[in-house]
């Protein structure tokens, strides 16, 4: 099946930049945005496509073995706590 799609991909990004070439007539502010839409295009195109299930098993085991040190979930000691409220100091 990947095979076929980027088979597929590679086809109609071969065809859109045939299609930029032939488009001599056109202004060069056309051509420049076309051409960087075929460039966009074809770095796509070459990316390597993960399946969804995948993505979130990778993501639940990388949040899984790096919660030990996340502050959001573990907390922040009020000694090292930038933020803690400051004390305030009373004269008499």
């Amino acid at each position: 099946m990947t095979e076929r799609v980027s088979c597929y991909r590679s086809h109609l990004l071969t065809e859109l930049e045939r299609a930029c070439l032939l488009l001599t007539g056109v202004g060069t502010a056309v051509r420049s945005a076309m051409k960087k839409e075929v460039q966009q295009l074809l770095l796509e195109a070459r990316l390597n496509c993960v399946k969804v299930s995948q993505a979130a098993a990778d993501l639940k085991q990388f949040c899984l073995q790096n919660a030990q040190h996340d502050p959001l979930l573990t907390g922040v000691s009020s000694s090292t706590n930038p933020f803690r409220p400051q004390k305030v100091c009373s004269f008499l």
